[in-house]
């Protein structure tokens, strides 16, 4: 089985449920907590406690933006949006759709194991697991100000590792003021784009884990 088609017909698109603000700690009390915990509970989830997650981290927060696009709740380089955010679940791997707030699938598999790197030694239980992907296109073609950087490798390489990290930063809070543990990592680049059939211009850059932490197993 070497690409997404082999499965993805077996699963359904996912509707979040609307975010909406629960119980959380202050913004000061989440940075104060903010860290890196690798051992996570194999605990899912709730739907609403993933759709808080993916808006926070990634989702539509104002209908007009920076040139024209929909806002998001992280920074990108000329608002290009040009990271993917693939959601690895037990059922499968989706992508999530801001402007819907929807997970979209990818394949029917459990690709979980693809998101931590062969060298880093720890399987992983988490119960979600982000794969942050660039669409180079997306910086290339952009609706923003094209400057001439968006279309040098490595000025590019600048852009979307800062835009991922701010992504990342957003889980992390999110994390923080939830009580979940959190881990950002490298990944297994070469399996995830084969078996997320990505394209030419699509590459995988860090994941990251989220879930309950393993002493607070439900």
């Amino acid at each position: 089985m070497t690409d997404a088609s082999s499965g993805k017909g077996a699963l359904r698109p996912i509707e979040l449920p609307p975010p909406a603000e629960g119980p959380a700690l202050s913004l000061h009390e989440a940075a104060a907590r903010r860290r890196t915990t690798r051992e996570i509970a194999a605990t899912p989830l709730t739907p609403a406690q993933l759709s808080n997650l993916l808006w926070v981290a990634w989702g539509v927060n104002r209908k007009t933006g920076p040139f024209g696009a929909p806002g998001r709740t992280a920074a990108s380089a000329s608002n290009s949006q040009e990271i993917d955010l693939y959601v690895m679940l037990e059922a499968g791997a989706y992508l999530y759709d801001a402007a819907a707030h929807r997970l979209d699938p990818v394949a029917a598999l459990d690709l979980r194991f693809g998101a931590i790197g062969h060298r880093q030694a720890v399987r992983s239980k988490a119960p979600v697991q982000l794969v942050y992907v660039v669409d180079l296109h997306r910086l290339t073609h952009t609706a923003g100000f094209e400057e001439p950087g968006l279309h040098d490798p490595e000025v590019q390489k600048s852009y979307y590792f800062v835009d991922t990290g701010l992504i990342a930063g957003n889980v992390y809070l999110f994390a923080a003021a939830h009580g979940l543990a959190c881990w950002f990592h490298n990944c297994d680049k070469t399996s995830l784009t084969n078996l997320l059939a990505l394209r030419p211009e699509q590459k995988p850059l860090f994941a990251q884990s989220i879930g309950w932490p393993a002493a607070a197993d439900r």
